[in-house]
């Protein structure tokens, strides 16, 4: 009978902070036990070693800045028989994507001595932009528990169980009021997807939307209630663009309330 060989797990990194790739790390005993089963063939953030492709499955932090960029993902992309991008950037272009809404050439001059050799796109985009993408695990960090549902589901080849419903869910299963009716607080968890265990009204303050849009959200009836309760456009683009700018439906809004100002 021959022996399966153990499939070959890739982390690869690009304009971010790497607090996903943290995530993993941080799943301690967890890890071991994914180490077990898998080869860590290119994961910079744990390990030196680096086995060549192609991978089993690739998991994606980061956002594409740079043609660089866009030439190296097509390369990862046929390397690998599953991607997954994790976290806000690689999902939806992440902070970074506050540039898309300005002038890149006028901030490069600002920032460098030597503009020109700056070699850098318009936009910060995420990875489905430019590849298809087998699955996107949101979040500003991923939950490292959701971070390994993936991971399970992928390499048994199965669909992986992570909810599309909004943070009111789970501040309703721990029994959190709601900050918006109990006390007049502004906050993102109607149109927000879950995965935080609804963290911030926990500790009486609104939802910053670490995790993007929630399946088929409602940010018009959202941003109402918001300016019922004092918000003005301002507010409601600096909410809409803080962790999540290139998501469609958080950008989306956010023009909407740009153009009004």
């Amino acid at each position: 009978m021959a022996i399966r060989k153990a499939p070959k797990l890739a982390v690869w990194k690009f304009a971010s902070c790497d607090g996903c790739q943290l995530s993993l790390l941080d799943c301690e005993d967890e890890l071991l036990a994914v180490a077990g089963q898998v080869q860590l063939a290119y994961f910079p953030e744990a390990t030196s070693a680096v086995m060549k492709g192609p991978y089993d499955l690739s998991l994606v932090e980061g956002s594409i800045t740079t043609p660089h960029d866009v030439k190296r993902i097509q390369q990862i992309r046929k390397q690998s028989k599953f991607l997954v991008t994790i976290g806000a950037c690689a999902t939806s272009g992440g902070i970074q994507a506050l540039r898309n809404f300005g002038d890149v050439e006028e901030y490069t001059r600002y920032v460098y001595a030597h503009p020109e050799y700056i070699e850098t796109l318009q936009q910060s985009t995420p990875i489905a932009q430019h590849v298809f993408v087998d699955f996107e695990l949101r979040g500003c960090p991923i939950n490292k528990m959701q971070l390994l549902e993936v991971l399970n589901a992928f390499l048994n080849e199965r669909k992986p169980n992570i909810p599309r419903y909004s943070v009111c869910i789970e501040c309703k299963r721990r029994g959190t009021p709601c900050v918006m009716v109990s006390k007049g607080i502004p906050c993102m968890g109607p149109v927000t997807q879950a995965g935080c265990d609804a963290l911030c009204p926990a500790y009486n303050r609104g939802c910053f939307g670490c995790y993007g849009p929630m399946e088929a959200p409602n940010p018009e009836a959202l941003s109402a209630s918001w300016k019922s309760m004092g918000k003005d456009e301002n507010d409601l683009v600096r909410a809409y663009r803080t962790y999540n700018a290139h998501a469609e439906a958080f950008q989306r809004e956010s023009e909407r309330h740009a153009q009004q100002r």
